[in-house]
């Protein structure tokens, strides 16, 4: 089963465990009975909110994201375990010790995979524009000529008009990207996590400051899907973040990519590359690495379904 995304927006609501379930309670009143077994992420995103001490340890203990967010409505922290594999000190000695020429092969590939996604977004919109399928052939080992940040100077201007600029802070279409960004993010720390990695000890991000730098490493190829629908918000004159838009975002990790040439989950394309990638820091080799081939488009018939 493919877990859902939770989030509490009401205050004053009270989250507790129960045989196995989150229980949501208001003034004593039960409110919300959801099975643990149904939940991927968990996201608290309003005040005075309570959670059980035993509600957190079984989140901790299934894996399950329990993301808490700020005054800004956008992820303030993650809630993660610290022992979610059974070969995690071998893994992350792996990740530590890998070799340099390794991490910027693997590099190489994420930000080929982001451009080409980025192209299929402006291909998929109409726009006119493939240049980005000709830089995404010139990015070489480590992108020292940082062609990510060209193609999406293009990117952006192309999809949005020239006056966009990222922002972290901005409404309009940044709180469209800004929150479903942080819907990804969480997926794939998820992933990585359960793979047996660290997520501090990124492939090519460095911030001491920053716990998630594997995280933002990985993410990078599944920007786009939020591009998507930034778009199509901005072109159904979207101009707030409303909880029917956040809602919809929440569902980005049950959409289907094509991975491998079948139609698999998002969720589940993430939990793949982060085994392989685990595989390339134990084996020091860039090459198994998989990534979707496809992030918008995939075949009719689901890797579900052929399991």
């Amino acid at each position: 089963m493919i877990g859902r995304v939770i989030e509490i927006q009401e205050d004053g609501r009270y989250l507790s465990l129960y045989r196995g379930f989150l229980i949501v309670s208001a003034e004593n009143k039960e409110i919300a009975k959801i099975p643990l077994d149904e939940i991927a992420v968990l996201m608290a995103n309003a005040y005075q909110l309570t959670y059980s001490h035993a509600l957190l340890m079984e989140l901790n203990k299934r894996g399950i994201a329990f993301i808490a967010c700020g005054s800004n409505h956008l992820p303030a922290a993650i809630f993660w375990p610290v022992d979610s594999h059974h070969r995690q000190a071998g893994v992350m000695n792996s990740q530590i010790s890998v070799s340099q020429p390794v991490c910027k092969q693997l590099w190489k590939q994420i930000i080929q995979a982001k451009i080409n996604f980025q192209q299929e977004v402006l291909d998929k919109a109409g726009i006119q524009d493939k240049a980005l399928s000709e830089m995404a052939k010139r990015v070489k080992s480590g992108d020292p000529d940082n062609i990510e940040a060209q193609a999406a100077r293009r990117y952006w201007q192309s999809l949005f008009g020239k006056d966009f600029t990222r922002n972290s802070e901005s409404a309009g279409i940044n709180s469209f990207l800004n929150y479903g960004y942080a819907i990804i993010r969480s997926g794939v720390a998820r992933a990585i996590m359960a793979a047996g990695m660290h997520p501090t000890f990124g492939i090519f991000h460095r911030n001491r400051l920053n716990p998630m730098c594997l995280v933002d490493d990985i993410m990078e190829p599944y920007r786009p899907i939020v591009d998507w629908h930034a778009y199509k918000f901005q072109q159904d004159d979207k101009k707030e973040l409303t909880p029917d838009i956040k809602r919809q975002l929440a569902l980005l990790l049950i959409e289907d990519c094509t991975f491998q040439g079948n139609a698999t989950p998002i969720s589940v394309s993430m939990m793949r590359t982060a085994q392989t990638l685990a595989q390339c820091f134990e084996e020091n080799t860039a090459k198994k690495l998989l990534l979707p081939e496809k992030l918008l488009s995939f075949p009719k018939q689901s890797l579900l379904e052929l399991t």
